[in-house]
């Protein structure tokens, strides 16, 4: 039980830092979140290799709004070619496909996660954003991406583009327990840390627009009765604007 309880402390540890160091930028999101809401725009999510986990975090849920677009090309993710997906996200150039392929637009607003915030596609992303009038969140790891250079043709890194930083306090390489005798470390934190700062930025979201007077549509639990009649309306209402419903 010694791993179980050096994990979980390092997970609670990074919650502490949160709700401490991270929360003013927690808070400025959900400001932004709770305009797009009030406006009728998107909030786009968009991660490469195991970072695309969160982008689907916050789509399609009980509990999730129903105006937000993960943008999941196959490419990048994980369940063709692990590998592939490697090299593929360090190249130039699919950013400005995926951009036009998913329809992006000025006041929409992106939150693009990366532990590194170094490889080619995070970075194009992010400046393609910028230059669309796209406000730009970085989900990433602040000790990582400052323990090497951008690999991006600018030498910039995602942090660096970004309107707004959330900082996952992850450690250099993400996994966070040692186990004797054996090299490398063990117990990634990002996902779990991720999922909680995403999840913490729409409940505060919420709570800013419902004291405004809006209550944005949201998805029910498809296995509680009456959930499917609910997310049906939704699917319907939207599926022609929200891509991959």
């Amino acid at each position: 039980m010694e791993k179980l309880l050096e994990y979980t402390e390092n997970i609670e540890n990074i919650i502490n830092k949160i709700k401490t160091e991270g929360a003013e930028n927690i808070n400025k999101t959900a400001d932004i979140l709770c305009d797009i809401l009030m406006n009728n725009k998107k909030l786009y999510l968009f991660g490469t290799g195991h970072s695309h986990m969160l982008a689907e975090e916050l789509f399609y849920r009980a509990g999730g709004l129903v105006n937000i677009q993960p943008i999941l090309p196959e490419k990048l993710m994980l369940h063709i070619s692990a590998s592939e997906s490697t090299v593929a996200e360090r190249e130039e150039g699919i950013a400005e496909k995926l951009f036009s392929e998913y329809g992006l637009k000025n006041g929409d607003a992106i939150v693009i996660i990366s532990n590194s915030g170094r490889n080619g596609v995070i970075v194009d992303m992010a400046l393609l954003c910028k230059e669309k009038g796209v406000t730009v969140i970085a989900l990433t790891n602040l000790n990582h991406t400052y323990s090497g250079e951008s690999r991006h043709k600018s030498g910039k890194r995602l942090c660096e583009i970004a309107d707004i930083v959330l900082d996952n306090y992850g450690c250099v390489g993400d996994a966070c327990v040692i186990v004797d005798g054996i090299k490398g470390n063990f117990a990634p934190t990002s996902t779990v840390i991720g999922s909680l700062i995403l999840n913490a930025i729409v409940v505060e979201a919420v709570n800013k627009c419902s004291k405004k007077g809006f209550y944005p549509e949201h998805f029910s639990s498809s296995n509680v009765d009456g959930g499917d009649e609910i997310n049906n309306k939704l699917v319907e209402k939207y599926k022609k604007e929200i891509k991959h419903l």
